[in-house]
């Protein structure tokens, strides 16, 4: 089941468009959330408050996620539809490509919106992951700080996004631009070559993260647009769940995009 679960998130999350997808180019960032171009994604720095999401094992990372500033130091977030039921998850902050054991934090509770739970309601892809690994010391403490949960931006806010294609190695790329009129309700963002597996990236505005890729049909089924989720009063009221340590919910098994 766990198998089939995998196989199935993985297949939504390669829905995105090739065509016109645009070679990255390397830039030399500060961090990465401080550097790209305006209309196209590019390499760029590790930011260790974001990271990559991996699934099943620690070779294929299909997701993107950050570090949540929380009281207990030990929260990430990314999309509910990166989490599968029965296949466990790992982050690593700060990815760039190699591991070292003191690099991987297990995913050991996820929290999810009670729309999610229902029936997937891309307005509430989001997910909420206490983390752990062997040894002293919370996330927060490993990575230096944690990003404060902010509200959805209004458009024409500038952010900065980050995150990691689906794949095996490989850095970090991102894309800093102003997000547009809302969707459907849902906040978007231009920027080309935001590829399958940076779903669950963060959308950073100063030290907050106000949105991340998710929502409608995942994300967006081109690789030029991407949509949140809104953040509003429930993922903060699934913060404080979370922030509680009382036991996770069980995600659904597989996802479909619809694109």
């Amino acid at each position: 089941m766990a198998v089939v679960a995998l196989a199935l998130l993985t297949a939504a999350c390669v829905d995105r468009t090739e065509a016109g997808r645009p070679t990255a180019a390397v830039t030399d960032p500060a961090s990465a959330a401080s550097a790209s171009t305006e209309t196209g994604a590019s390499t760029v720095a590790p930011d260790r408050r974001v990271g990559a999401v991996f699934l099943g094992s620690e070779t294929l990372h299909t997701c993107s996620g950050s570090v949540l500033d929380s009281a207990g130091g030990d929260l990430i977030l990314t999309a509910a539809h990166c989490m599968a039921d029965g296949v466990d998850a790992y982050f690593v902050p700060g990815y760039t490509g190699d591991l070292l054991p003191d690099d991987v934090w297990h995913v050991d509770a996820v929290y999810l919106d009670p729309r999610w739970l229902d029936d997937q309601n891309p307005l509430a892809d989001f997910a909420i992951a206490r983390v752990s690994r062997d040894g002293a010391g919370s996330l927060e403490q490993a990575v230096g700080g944690g990003l404060a949960l902010g509200l959805a931006p209004a458009p024409g806010t500038d952010v900065a996004i980050t995150g990691y294609e689906l794949g095996i190695g490989g850095g970090p790329i991102g894309c800093r631009t102003a997000t547009t009129a809302a969707d459907q309700g849902f906040p978007s963002l231009p920027c080309a070559g935001m590829a399958d597996g940076t779903s669950g990236s963060p959308w950073v505005s100063g030290d907050a993260v106000v949105g991340l890729t998710g929502g409608l049909d995942g994300g967006g089924c081109e690789d030029d647009v991407s949509f949140s989720p809104p953040f509003d009063v429930a993922i903060s009221a699934l913060l404080r769940r979370a922030d509680q340590g009382g036991p996770g919910d069980d995600p659904p098994s597989a996802f479909d995009n619809g694109c």
